[in-house]
């Protein structure tokens, strides 16, 4: 099983738009993706349940052979860091569940996508991160970056707290927006592979999962 964590430098980055186009890409090749977005938060009330959007998109993309739990496990109303937004509602995130849910998920996957809420620091509760799931999990972590001004800082510290806490950067996507100036974010993927070794690419094009 090949496997990775999809985390953003921000919110609103595109982690979605890119775990969605490396999931398609894998189904077109004939592989079974489980593509998991454990814990949604921003989820508005459809026929008395909260949707997520994004948990919705991904399981779509991986084929739309997910069901229940296996498309996402927690889903809150409220638009804020999931202890934050768990906390809201008087829920506390069960990590012991998420880890259930994932292991059977994966058990017959050939590629597993599990993409993470918000960015690396954002607190699950009030112990553990976005990043100590991922290190939970043992995922190589894909990195999406917003293309424009403030990304190279953003990304870079980023990389480095993933790095300091163990864990291994499989890639940064520098994923521009629409109306992003595609020349800028070239220009900005160069700075960042300037700074850092590892490997950076615009869009999710050449990058291969």
């Amino acid at each position: 099983m090949k496997g990775f964590f999809v985390t953003g430098t921000d919110t609103g980055v595109g982690k979605t738009f890119v775990t969605c186009a490396l999931a398609r890409r894998a189904v077109s090749q004939g592989k079974k993706v489980f593509a998991f977005k454990p814990i949604e938060t921003g989820c508005e009330m459809v026929d008395g349940r909260l949707f997520g959007a994004d948990q919705e998109l991904l399981a779509h993309a991986a084929g739309n052979w997910q069901r229940g739990s296996h498309r996402g496990v927690y889903r809150f109303a409220q638009a804020a860091a999931p202890l934050v937004a768990a906390t809201a509602e008087s829920e506390t995130i069960d990590l012991d569940w998420i880890d259930s849910v994932y292991k059977q998920g994966t058990s017959e996957a050939a590629l597993v996508l599990v993409e993470g809420a918000g960015g690396w620091r954002v607190p699950i509760t009030e112990t553990l991160d976005m990043g100590g799931l991922a290190k939970r999990l043992g995922l190589p972590v894909l990195v999406v970056a917003r293309a424009g001004l403030g990304t190279i800082n953003h990304t870079l510290l980023t990389v480095e707290a993933i790095e300091k806490d163990g864990l291994v950067v499989h890639a940064v996507v520098v994923n521009p927006l629409p109306g992003d100036d595609l020349a800028v974010a070239a220009s900005n993927a160069e700075e960042i592979g300037r700074k850092w070794t590892g490997t950076v690419h615009v869009g999710t094009d050449p990058l291969v999962v």
